[in-house]
């Protein structure tokens, strides 16, 4: 194999394309405005003031204030292939390996990201690690849209809503009769056409779990920022050396 055979942008690609299908965090979180080095940047946009109409208009400023997000996560993978030409030639044994590297940094991404989301103010908690309410079939849903009303309580967006399942409480929302029994789900958790309280249903088994308590989250979009960047992605040949 020739270093100079590998094609960088051609495995960059396929491993955002494949991750961005396989990740939660993606979904339900706000994309930074830009990137700049090490670090991401997203903009709070100032809300202007409602006055009174009385014949004239007084102007606010339109301004924004910049919050930024340092990446101090950092992950990487190496793999060894006889042949880089025929592998890049070969659009399935290269997706394959991108899929298989995109879904373990999901998973690796998401578990940070759903860790982000546990420490709610008490103000915004159904339940707690100490005195957990016990999820069942009976009420699973309902507890749900108690969440959703805690979203709304805090003036949440209504557009951007999620709640984040693991499969045994989606399971236990599978025996509820508002819920449909055969949901099918994207590779992102997405279950499709499942929404409970203007929620939209994610089945992921990164959600936190203290002992045998599931937790179940429900959050707005606008809620975490979550920023990524490919660094670098390098080939490299050793050769073999004797002492």
């Amino acid at each position: 194999m020739s270093v100079n055979s590998f094609k960088s942008t051609i495995w960059e690609a396929r491993l955002l394309e494949n991750y961005k299908k396989a990740s939660v965090a993606e979904t339900v979180t706000t994309k930074p405005v830009r990137l700049e080095g090490e670090k991401a940047v997203f903009n709070r946009i100032g809300a202007s003031k409602v006055k009174d109409y009385e014949g004239t208009v007084s102007w606010d400023a339109a301004e924004t204030s910049p919050v930024e997000l340092a990446f101090d996560q950092k992950k990487y993978f190496a793999v060894t292939v006889d042949d880089v030409d025929a592998v890049q030639a070969s659009g399935d044994v290269l997706d394959q390996y991108m899929t298989e590297e995109a879904e373990a940094f999901a998973e690796s991404a998401d578990a940070y990201v759903m860790g982000l989301y546990t420490e709610a103010h008490e103000d915004n908690k159904v339940g707690d690690d100490t005195t957990p309410i016990e999820v069942t079939a009976a009420n699973a849903y309902d507890t749900i849209v108690n969440l959703g009303v805690k979203l709304s309580k805090q003036k949440a967006p209504m557009a951007g809503r999620y709640v984040m399942v693991n499969a045994e409480v989606l399971g236990l929302l599978e025996k509820d009769p508002r819920f449909t029994a055969t949901p099918e789900y994207r590779d992102n958790g997405i279950v499709e056409g499942q929404k409970i309280n203007g929620m939209q249903v994610v089945v992921t088994e990164e959600v936190h779990q203290v002992g045998d308590n599931h937790k179940i989250m429900a959050v707005a979009r606008g809620g975490v920022g979550y920023g990524k960047q490919i660094d670098k992605m390098e080939a490299m040949r050793l050769e073999n050396s004797f002492a």
